[in-house]
């Protein structure tokens, strides 16, 4: 059983034992900045389609999130906890061929989609990037849809809903993704973390209808504020996180 499945599960949310928006850090800026890499593997025969690479890095978030690794004495817990000190920045870079296969030798998690690669590492310092990471490419990292994405999704499945008013690179939205993710996941009971684990965190990503962004950005579920580094004005709502146990709160 990992430690994700010995959380708390009394029905209270878990949000108050690793979120950084405990009152202790309100001053996290002063403190060390940390950055959680990513790595979507792009084949210029074969590039994965935008949709699957979004929902894959998201997913890939929270495998890290609940690896045993990350948590306790593990070998990653002190980075996750650092990282969380700090702002929760992430940075999606892109490989193929062997920048790819380098990238694997780095301790990390791979993750598949259908047909997209997404390898998360544990956060580093902001300023100290791996070399076989730091030189892959960050700007530029855009995909697309080769067919239609279905408007509808299954009931049940948490949905990660984009700002429909923002165009943002395929790079951008996964890190956007990934943060709604973690939103999601530090509002949830230790039992509804261990449920959507068990379920390989399954989730769906889609642009949310125009009519109905307001009524979505405003209805108290978990809501991404981008802080204005990259691409976007500060300040700006990117995604929506809506798992269906954070709708059932009362």
């Amino acid at each position: 059983m990992s430690s994700q499945h010995t959380d708390d599960i009394s029905g209270r949310p878990a949000v108050g034992a690793d979120s950084p928006f405990r009152q202790e850090h309100v001053l996290r800026d002063e403190a060390p900045q940390f950055v959680l890499p990513l790595v979507v593997r792009i084949e210029k025969a074969e590039p994965p389609a935008r949709t699957d690479a979004l929902e894959t890095a998201a997913r890939a978030v929270l495998v890290l999130l609940a690896d045993e690794r990350a948590h306790g004495e593990g070998e990653w817990a002190q980075a996750v906890r650092d990282w969380q000190d700090a702002r929760i920045r992430k940075v999606v870079r892109r490989a193929r061929g062997a920048e790819w296969r380098k990238a694997e030798t780095l301790p990390g998690v791979t993750v598949a989609g259908d047909g997209a690669l997404v390898r998360v590492f544990p956060p580093v310092p902001l300023d100290g990037w791996p070399k076989e990471l730091a030189k892959l490419q960050v700007s530029g990292t855009d995909l697309d849809d080769p067919e239609p994405v279905a408007a509808t999704v299954e009931q049940g499945l948490p949905v990660l809903w984009l700002n429909p008013g923002l165009d943002m690179s395929a790079g951008k939205a996964m890190a956007q993704v990934g943060h709604a993710a973690q939103l999601a996941w530090w509002e949830l009971t230790g039992a509804e973390r261990a449920a959507w684990q068990d379920s390989g965190f399954r989730l769906a990503v889609r642009t949310a209808p125009r009519e109905r962004w307001a009524e979505l950005s405003g209805s108290g579920l978990p809501v991404v504020r981008d802080a204005g580094f990259t691409e976007i004005a500060p300040g700006s709502a990117t995604v929506v996180a809506d798992h269906p146990a954070l709708r059932a709160r009362p």
